[in-house]
């Protein structure tokens, strides 16, 4: 099949699916009734979802909640009811509610209706990979029909910067309102975190001092006739070497916890390493990431939006990426001169973001030796300076309390 045979293939089947939509009609919209998705269905109780939920319920325990999951075996408090994310599901339940709440986009051919509310917490914040038009030919046609339907139904959209203002009309394909309240993810990573930190070493059964990095890849993405497909690389990474230099840098005694993308979890379930046996846990299954990063104490990854949040809380972050010029010529460019700038002094992407004059507040490594450099160098003073500076040009919100704010916004809404 052709990419034109299957844009048409995906239209007609779009065509089909708001036939379902307009059928469910015949129901009227439950006036407390709220529909949430996350990661088309693949991903569980978490990111931005799942704290406003929270707050939705402790302020209004009558509201009803439905979640679509892909699989029916994720767990959800008691007050959430799991539904099967398939076509007429989706058609009854999202035709039934008087609010959405989403983190991704909604599958071609959804269709709202008057007197709804569709609040998009968009997974994606401040971050380096390019989305949307930003990418030029590396965003099909598919894509972009995919986008631009869902982005016409959103009533808000949710950022945390000025940044995301500039680059949402292209990278989100969406000229609509915004909310500029901060992630309601990041609001567990406000303030004191010890009870955090302790539930997690509690759970793996490591010391209550114990030190843990959190090492999370994202993945990588591409099409093919239209179809988008994601998958891993390999990572080269040295973990024994990493944690021995940790402990030198920093002290203690130190644990892997490695969280790889949600939608590639299962390909790090047979990973072994027997000289760090007892020493890595694998949190990739876990639905809420936000609640594991709030009980770490540094945070590696490559090209993930999470390193700005987890620098939120002041913890040492690192990137390593050692196929930066492929994955910026595949991206078809990054946000970040990544690919350009030395590695200890890269800039923002000036023909993206014109009006920002910014340097990244972490160091890039592209092998083991340049990693454990940047490990053994770190300088939390120069950091936190860096850091905040970035943050401050950026016009970064993180006030700990996105999902109240969030959640007054869609009361106020569920009373229209």
């Amino acid at each position: 099949m052709t990419e034109k045979q299957y844009i048409n293939y995906r239209k007609l089947k779009a065509f089909g699916n708001r036939l379902c939509f307009y059928i469910c009609r015949v129901f009227p919209i439950k006036r407390n009734l709220i529909s949430v998705c996350t990661f088309e269905g693949k991903g569980g109780f978490g990111c931005n979802p799942k704290y406003v939920v929270m707050e939705l319920h402790k302020q209004h325990p009558e509201y009803k909640f439905v979640w679509f999951v892909n699989n029916m075996d994720k767990e959800f408090p008691d007050y959430i009811k799991k539904v099967p994310n398939t076509l007429w599901s989706r058609a009854y339940w999202l035709s039934r509610s008087k609010v959405w709440i989403d983190n991704y986009r909604k599958p071609y051919g959804t269709t709202k209706r008057k007197g709804q509310y569709y609040l998009n917490v968009n997974h994606y914040t401040i971050g380096i990979k390019c989305t949307g038009l930003w990418r030029g030919d590396g965003f099909s046609e598919m894509a972009y029909l995919v986008s631009k339907n869902d982005s016409d139904m959103i009533d808000d959209l949710v950022i945390d910067s000025k940044w995301c203002e500039v680059v949402s009309p292209k990278g989100l394909v969406y000229n609509g309102t915004y909310l500029k309240t901060g992630a309601p993810r990041c609001d567990i990573l406000y303030g004191d975190r010890t009870q955090q930190k302790l539930a997690f070493r509690r759970k793996h059964g490591i010391p209550d001092d114990a030190k843990v990095v959190m090492y999370a890849p994202t993945f990588r993405e591409g099409a093919k006739d239209g179809k988008r497909f994601v998958f891993s690389e390999i990572w080269s990474i040295d973990f024994k070497r990493l944690l021995t230099n940790l402990e030198k840098k920093f002290g203690g005694d130190w644990y892997l916890c490695v969280r790889v993308h949600p939608q590639l979890a299962s390909t790090f379930e047979d990973y072994s390493n027997t000289e760090l046996e007892g020493r890595i846990i694998n949190e990739s299954q876990a639905d809420d990431m936000y609640e594991i990063l709030a009980g770490m104490d540094v945070y590696i990854t490559d090209y993930s939006s999470a390193c700005f949040e987890a620098g939120f809380t002041g913890m040492p972050v690192f990137l390593y990426a050692d196929d930066v010029q492929k994955y910026a010529q595949d991206r078809g460019q990054l946000m970040w001169n990544l690919a350009i700038d030395d590695r200890l002094h890269i800039g923002n992407n000036k023909d993206i973001t014109p009006g920002f004059d910014l340097e990244l507040p972490f160091t890039l490594a592209s092998n083991n030796d340049e990693l454990i450099d940047d490990i053994l160098n770190f300088n939390v003073k120069r950091y936190l300076g860096n850091l905040f500076s970035m943050y401050k040009k950026a016009g970064l919100i993180f006030q700990g309390d996105a999902s109240e704010r969030l959640s007054n916004n869609i009361i106020a809404q569920m009373n229209l």
